[in-house]
Parts: structure tokens; C-alpha cells; sequence
């Protein structure tokens, strides 16, 4: 009979691509690791992971098992929670996952109240932008993601319970001294010749987009992560940027002035689980907190739940 546990020490060393290191990332021994895995492979008969030079690599077996392991790990885990809280022999743990502006507007207020109703509750936080936070979802490595998106995403959350949380609008950004730095409001295309400090992968292909629909392909001179990096970089003169309202939130932008931009901007801010998890009455909870925790927040962009 194939066992969870042995599901997680395969789906690690798929991941690291070696027993010690498998062992590193779960916090056992080589041996033990390399005990496991031939447990795993006598119980389903055939062979899942060869040796290439200093690598293991799964067999097509080993695929196989190691897709579906990620679906059969968030069940499980999913129905312990449950089946705990109903005893009631602990009220919870929540591992949440949030890109950067979410986790220092969003999070603390609602994971203070959610203590505050549920002290019992532990929550673990991460952060990771989207689609990583969404693929950690997935595979069954946190319970809720707060992510965001720009525009329709089709099909790809189809399978995931969509909390929505907010719309956040983008906000320009100008240096002090700037010819537009006076104005409440400029159209995108009058910073066509400026030099540009872009943020995350997913906000520089949106901000790109927007620029060529208004006629012009935008010159990124610096691209970060990191949006205090951004807005100390527009404070310093070294170019303009659009951020969310959510991320000049909680930064003091030093030497930047803020205008609103045309047209307008925005991003959809959600809150995603599996719809095993959002059984589970502390991710209910956690993602109930979150939702009042927007309602709440009044940046500049517009607030309010947007249509899934």
C-alpha cells in the first residue's frame, strides 16, 4: 500500500534531485530517505527513480506518481484539518502564501484579527508574486494564496475557490521637480519619453501592454522586485513607475510625487484555495479575515469585490 509519507519524501527528491538533499529539505537522514523510497517502490511494483551521474531522475512511473501525489497531499491534508477542528482538538493552522504589497497592507490586520477571534489558530506566512504562489497552491505547499490578476484569466483558476478582495488601481509615480509632478492626473502616454523603473515580471508585462496600446513601448532602464527599491529610485530622478496603491501604501515615497493615471489601471486582488481547504474552518476563517480586511483598506485605488 502506497503511504503519504512516502509520497512526500518522493515528491522531494523530485524536487532536489537527490536523496541528501531530499533529506536536507525534510529534515532526516540519506538513509532514511533512500529506506523510503525503495519502501515506495516495492509497493507499487516497478521502478521510480534511476541514477543519471550525480542525480536521481524519475521514471515514467515516477512522473506519474509524483503528479498525482501534490492532488493526494492537499486532500489529505485538507481532511486532517477538518476532522481536527470538529474534535476539537486544535483549532487550526493555515499556511498562507502573499505577494509583497499584500502581505504589509492585507495581512496584518487580518491575521491580528483572526487571532483575536481564534487564538488557537496558527498561520505561517510566505511570500511568493503569482503564478508561483498559485503553483505552491496547487501543490499542496499552502492553504491560501493572495494573489492578483489583470483583466479576464480565462480558465486558469477554474479549479480554485476565488475569494475576491479588492480592486487596486495602478499609481503614478514622478520625481520631485518633474513637469508632471504638480498634476493630480496624467495620461500614460505623456511619460512615453521617460525612463521607466518597473516592478514584478507580471506588472512589467501589464505596464508594456498599457504603453503600446497608448502608442510606445516604454525604455526600462531598472527593473525590481523590491517596491520601496522602485520608489527610491523615482525619488532619487532616475525615472518614472506605476505601482499598485497597495504597495505605495506603506512606504513613505521620499522625493516622488503621486498623480493618477489615464486610463485607468487595475488589478483584481483574490484570495484562491482548494475547494477541499475552504472546508476547513480555519482557512474559512482566514480567508473571511482577509475579506474584511480589504473592506477595510482605502487606497487610492478603487475598493470593493470584483465579479469571478
Amino acid at each position: 500500500m502506497i503511504e503519504a509519507r512516502h509520497l512526500r519524501v518522493l515528491r522531494a527528491v523530485a524536487a532536489t534531485g537527490s536523496f541528501s538533499a531530499a533529506a536536507r529539505e525534510l529534515g532526516c537522514t540519506q538513509p532514511a530517505v533512500s529506506q523510503q523510497m525503495k519502501a515506495l517502490e516495492s509497493s507499487a511494483g516497478t521502478t521510480l527513480l534511476i541514477r543519471t551521474g550525480r542525480e536521481m531522475r524519475l521514471t515514467e512511473a515516477g512522473e506519474a506518481l509524483v503528479r498525482h501525489a501534490s492532488g493526494i497531499l492537499a486532500g489529505l491534508t485538507a481532511a486532517e484539518e477538518e476532522v481536527a477542528a470538529i474534535a476539537g482538538l486544535r483549532a487550526g493552522r493555515v499556511r498562507l502564501v502573499s505577494f509583497p504589497s499584500g502581505s504589509s497592507s492585507l495581512v496584518p490586520g487580518a491575521l491580528a484579527a483572526l487571532r483575536a477571534a481564534h487564538p488557537g489558530t496558527r498561520v505561517s506566512l510566505v511570500e511568493a508574486e503569482p503564478p508561483r504562489s498559485v503553483e505552491m497552491l496547487r501543490d499542496g505547499d499552502c492553504d491560501i494564496a493572495l494573489a492578483f490578476r489583470y483583466g479576464d484569466p480565462g480558465a486558469e483558476w477554474d479549479d480554485l475557490v476565488v475569494r475576491p478582495l479588492l480592486t487596486d488601481r495602478l499609481t503614478g509615480l514622478v520625481p520631485e521637480g518633474h513637469a508632471l509632478a504638480d498634476r493630480d492626473e496624467a495620461g500614460i502616454a505623456e511619460l512615453a519619453g521617460e525612463s521607466w523603473i518597473a516592478g514584478c515580471p507580471r506588472c512589467r508585462r501589464q505596464l508594456v501592454e498599457v504603453c503600446e496600446e497608448a502608442g510606445f513601448t516604454p525604455r526600462i532602464d531598472f527593473a525590481t522586485d523590491d517596491y520601496p527599491a522602485v520608489i527610491g529610485l523615482v525619488g532619487a530622478g532616475l525615472g518614472v513607475a506605476v505601482l499598485p496603491a497597495l504597495a505605495i501604501e506603506s512606504v513613505r515615497p521620499r522625493g516622488a510625487r503621486t498623480l493618477t493615471v489615464v486610463p485607468a489601471i487595475e488589478r483584481e486582488i483574490v484570495a484562491l484555495t482548494l475547494p477541499d481547504l475552504a472546508r476547513v474552518p480555519a482557512v474559512a476563517a482566514t480567508l473571511d479575515q482577509l475579506a474584511l480586511a480589504a473592506a477595510a483598506s482605502d487606497p487610492a485605488a478603487s475598493s470593493g469585490p470584483a465579479g469571478v
